[in-house]
C-alpha cells in the first residue's frame, strides 16, 4: 500500500508543480498589470498634449502666412516706391537733358559758329574763332567724358627741359593743346634749368615740394571727374583737397562763381597775348588763346577786358595762365594763333586734350 500511494505521489507531482507555478504566475501578472484608469488618464494627457502641439502648429502657420501676406505687400510696396522713384528719374534726366540743351545752345550762340570740331566716345571739342574790336585768337569749348583725354604733359617728359606746345601734342598724338603755366630759366649742376612756376600735378602727383611766395599764384586744373578745379593755395593740403588730376600754376585768378575778381595792378591793364582756362555752368571747360604784339592783326587785351569777355560768353571761373609769347593754340596737326615771336616758342608744359 505504501508503495502504491508513493508511486502515485511521484506520478502527479509534475502535475502538482505545474498548478502551483501557474497560481504563482497568476498572481504575480496581477500584481504587475497597471490599472485600466491609469492607462486611460494617460492617453487623455497625450490627446491634450497633441491638441495642444496642433494647435500651436496651426497658429504657427496662420503666422507664417500673415507673414507672407505682408511680406508680398511690402514688396508690391517697395516695388511701386521703386517704378515711381524710376518714372522720377526718368522725368528728372529728360528736364536735365533739356536744361542741357538750352543751356548748351546758349553757350553755342555767344560763341557764334564753330569753325573746326571733333567729338568721340571720350570727348567733344569744338573750335571758334574770336574777334574782337583790337584783338583776335581762338577759343575752345571742351566736353569731357572721360577725364583722362585732359592731360599736362612736361616738355620732353622730364623736369629742366623745355618744348614747343605742337612738338608735344605731336609726340603724345593730342588733338587739342594750349600752353600751360608760367617758367623761368635758372641754372642746375651747372646746366640750364627750366623752372616751372609753383605748382604742378599731373595724375593727382605733385611734381615738385609745393611752392608759394608773395605774388599769390594759384593752382587750376580738373579732378578726377573731369571738372575744372582752382584755388591759391596756402598748403600742399589746400591742393588735395581739390582732389587734383591734372593742373598747373600762374597768376591771376579772374572769374569765381560769375564773379570778377580784383587783378593786381601790374596785370590789371596792360595789353599782352593771352591763355585762359575757365568753365561754363554745365562744367564744359573753355580754353582761349589771344593774340597780341602785332599791331594790327592783334594788339592783345588787357586783364580787365578778358573778364569783361568771359563774362559775356558765361564763363563761371577762368584762370589766366602763361601768357606772352608763350601763348599757342594747337588744333589737329596746326597752330592756329600767331605767336607774337613770330614762331612758338618753347614752354615748360602744355594742356593736351586727346581725341
Amino acid at each position: 500500500m505504501l508503495r502504491i500511494n508513493a508511486f502515485i505521489f511521484f506520478l502527479l507531482a509534475p502535475f502538482v508543480a505545474i498548478f502551483l507555478v501557474t497560481v504563482d504566475f497568476a498572481q504575480t501578472s496581477n500584481a504587475m498589470s497597471i490599472p485600466r484608469n491609469i492607462i486611460q488618464e494617460d492617453i487623455k494627457d497625450l490627446h491634450k498634449e497633441n491638441e495642444s502641439f496642433h494647435k500651436a502648429i496651426v497658429g504657427l502657420k496662420n503666422q507664417i502666412s500673415n507673414f507672407h501676406e505682408v511680406a508680398v505687400f511690402q514688396r508690391e510696396t517697395f516695388n511701386k516706391q521703386e517704378n515711381k522713384i524710376t518714372e522720377l528719374s526718368n522725368i528728372s534726366d529728360k528736364q536735365k537733358k533739356f536744361s542741357d540743351d538750352i543751356y548748351e545752345k546758349k553757350i553755342l550762340k555767344m560763341l557764334g559758329p564753330a569753325v573746326k570740331a571733333h567729338i568721340s566716345d571720350k570727348v567733344e571739342i569744338k573750335v571758334f574763332q574770336l574777334k574782337e574790336l583790337g584783338y583776335r585768337g581762338y577759343i575752345a569749348k571742351v566736353k569731357l567724358f572721360d577725364p583722362s583725354v585732359f592731360k599736362v604733359t612736361l616738355a620732353k617728359d622730364r623736369l629742366g627741359k623745355s618744348e614747343t606746345v605742337s612738338s608735344m601734342a605731336k609726340r603724345k598724338g593730342a588733338m587739342l593743346g594750349i600752353n600751360g603755366g608760367g617758367f623761368f630759366s635758372t641754372e642746375k649742376n651747372g646746366e640750364r634749368f627750366i623752372k616751372m612756376t609753383a605748382n604742378t600735378v599731373i595724375n593727382g602727383k605733385l611734381l615738385e615740394p609745393f611752392y608759394q611766395d608773395a605774388e599769390n599764384f594759384f593752382f587750376a586744373g580738373i579732378n578726377k571727374k573731369g571738372q575744372v578745379i582752382g584755388t591759391v593755395p596756402k598748403s600742399a593740403e589746400d591742393i588735395f583737397k581739390l582732389e587734383p588730376y591734372q593742373g598747373v600754376s600762374f597768376v591771376p585768378m579772374l572769374l569765381k562763381d560769375g564773379k570778377k575778381l580784383v587783378l593786381p595792378k601790374a596785370w590789371k591793364e596792360t595789353k599782352h597775348p593771352r591763355t585762359i582756362l575757365g568753365r561754363y555752368a554745365n562744367n564744359d571747360l573753355i580754353m582761349i588763346v589771344i593774340d597780341g604784339r602785332q599791331g594790327e592783326w592783334s594788339v592783345g587785351v588787357s586783364l580787365e577786358r578778358v573778364q569783361d569777355k568771359l563774362l559775356e560768353l558765361g564763363v563761371k571761373d577762368a584762370y589766366n595762365l602763361d601768357g606772352g609769347g608763350s601763348s599757342t593754340f594747337y588744333y589737329n596737326g596746326q597752330v592756329l594763333n600767331r605767336p607774337s615771336d613770330g614762331k612758338e616758342r618753347p614752354v615748360v608744359n602744355s594742356i593736351l586734350i586727346y581725341p
